[in-house]
């Protein structure tokens, strides 16, 4: 199986054979590259006379035509705008003179455990050889119409598929059957509802089947999703002059905050990213390492049933725990490299330990590891987050792999290894826009890999390819990552415990003592939006946090 790096290298060489040993372009190109290859629509799909030096990748105005000339030039990425007609994207798009389209589906359920049923239904129209390529975040809305039924959870996806737009719709009215959907009342309850709002740029009407779907414009529960993959997208309809995003933000103010949902484990509620008065997550560091930099041999692997009154500890304080963060390899500089064997022999145990004790079904446990196999056997016993270093980049299973687990995963930033991190901290444009692009294109590649959105979370990665310039101003200027545009919406982990940083600010050599820079970053961090902060001094940092929402988020 070829890495996604291996894919990009392919459609670079394929584009242009300057291109062709991507080793040898500078991070600019690849990441701007990348980003293009995995934007808002159709993917870059080359084109036999470009030969010579161009990519072209689709218009920001979402109209279906190819829309920008990608130059590599000195290593810099110049783009300008290039307008072709339907007939021609006909001639050169292999999947249109295949019969291949892309079509906008939107996804709904108000029974049973709904985000679980959302995700059998992309799985199902999978299987049924309706490629699901992007998935949009999910939305908790109230019913319109027949208020008097449990909340919906909304969201949309963007599939590619051979069939007409009838065809489509029997397919997807048999999933809806085969799910356990049973309509009684018209906009009554549904285990499943899926509709199809857009099939390429056609206008298509008969008795049974709207497209575009007549009522999308006037529901936010439909635009929102809908957004997160095309804002730009015009519809394809004479009267239509504006993009989705405009016609969603002219929508009258919702009564109450319509926040994407990230699904933490089927025990606890989601995170709310954008509800302002969510509280924020207090996640345990548990490292069953020798070697790591702050509390290396604190936790014996021996003996796990140790650690249990320290759990009980952690659930039972006035600000508990949602989250426990269990690794067994260290990511600190130069840290020895274990095998993925002993790697298990470290966590396996506590997480079966922690998972077979009653009064702890409710604490989150996230693995911490770069490693796929390690990921897999973690939640095959009971651990329910993956959270990587590398964001997949050092291991080429592992976004593969986090797919076909299903799970939520944390995205970190990082460059490099931790052997060579600390020499790549060159930003040209910005500590923010750098670590933000290079993010957007781990989010395309998971994407591309099939994980869903609304399964992501994102870090900042505070000392990983960092100076200390650079951690402060990710600290100071964090809500504008926040709201990195093609990242706004996913939930965001901040990890500054007791880093070297601080020490060198306060003068505090031995990392364990420094709780009180640890509480200043902390406090950065919730104010500017962090969803979830990893700790190691869980009840200090606690009282922190409780202190820090009960300032920064309304109540």
């Amino acid at each position: 199986m070829h890495s996604h790096r291996q894919l990009l290298q392919s459609n670079l060489a394929f584009c242009s054979p300057r291109l062709s040993n991507i080793s040898a372009l500078s991070p600019r190109v690849v990441f701007a590259a990348y980003a293009f290859t995995r934007s808002y629509s159709t993917p870059v799909i080359p084109r036999p006379w470009d030969t010579e030096s161009r990519l072209i990748a689709p218009s920001t105005k979402e109209d279906g035509s190819w829309g920008k000339e990608v130059s590599p030039s000195a290593g810099v990425l110049r783009v300008s705008h290039v307008q072709l007609g339907q007939s021609e994207r006909s001639k050169s798009d292999p999947g249109a003179r295949q019969g291949q389209r892309r079509a906008y589906i939107a996804l709904g359920s108000n029974i049973g455990d709904r985000i679980a049923t959302i995700e059998s239904a992309c799985h199902v129209m999978h299987d049924r050889g309706l490629k699901v390529t992007r998935t949009s975040a999910l939305y908790e809305t109230k019913a319109m119409y027949m208020e008097d039924q449990q909340n919906f959870i909304n969201g949309a996806c963007e599939i590619e598929t051979f069939l007409s737009p009838l065809e489509l719709l029997d397919q997807l009215k048999a999933i809806e059957k085969d799910l356990g959907r049973v309509k009684t009342i018209e906009n009554g309850p549904r285990t499943i509802d899926l509709d199809i709002l857009l099939y390429d740029n056609e206008i298509y009407e008969d008795g049974r089947l709207s497209i575009p779907h007549k009522r999308m414009l006037e529901r936010e529960f439909v635009l929102r999703p809908l957004c997160d993959l095309v804002p730009f997208k015009t519809l394809p309809m004479p009267s239509s002059i504006t993009n989705l995003q405009s016609s969603l933000d002219t929508l009258p103010p919702s009564t109450e905050v319509l926040s994407p949902l990230t699904p933490l484990s089927s025990q606890t509620d989601p995170i709310s990213s954008q509800n302002p008065s969510r509280p924020t997550h207090l996640m345990a560091i548990l490292n069953l390492t020798p070697d790591s930099f702050s509390d290396g041999g604190l936790h014996p692997t021996a003996n796990p049933v140790s650690i249990i009154p320290t759990l009980q500890l952690y659930l039972s304080q006035s600000n508990p725990v949602s989250i426990l963060d269990v690794g067994g390899q260290s990511t600190r500089p130069f840290a020895p490299q274990i095998s993925a064997e002993e790697e298990l022999s470290r966590i396996l145990p506590t997480i079966k330990l922690i998972r077979s004790n009653p009064s702890f079904q409710k604490l989150v446990i996230s693995v911490d590891t770069y490693r796929a196999s390690v990921a897999a056997a973690a939640i095959e016993v009971g651990a329910d987050i993956i959270n990587d270093v590398s964001a997949g980049q050092m291991d080429e299973e592992m976004l593969d792999t986090i797919a076909r687990l299903g799970c939520t995963c944390v995205l970190m930033h990082m460059r490099g290894t931790p052997e060579t991190m600390n020499k790549l901290t060159d930003y040209p444009d910005g500590i923010i826009n750098g670590v933000g692009n290079e993010l957007l294109a781990r989010v395309r590649e998971a994407e591309l890999a099939g994980v869903r959105r609304w399964r992501m979370m994102l870090d900042p990665g505070i000392g990983f390819a960092k100076t200390q310039t650079q951690n402060l101003e990710l600290l100071r200027d964090f809500s504008r990552l926040r709201d990195f545009e093609g990242l706004r919406g996913i939930p965001w982990v901040v990890g500054a415990s007791r880093k070297g940083f601080i020490g060198k600010i306060t003068g505090v050599e031995e990392a364990s003592e420094r709780k009180w820079g640890t509480a200043a970053t902390i406090t950065a961090a919730v104010q500017g939006g962090a969803d979830v902060v990893r700790v190691h001094d869980v009840g200090e940092m606690g009282q922190v946090i409780k202190m820090a929402d009960a300032i920064w988020r309304a109540r």
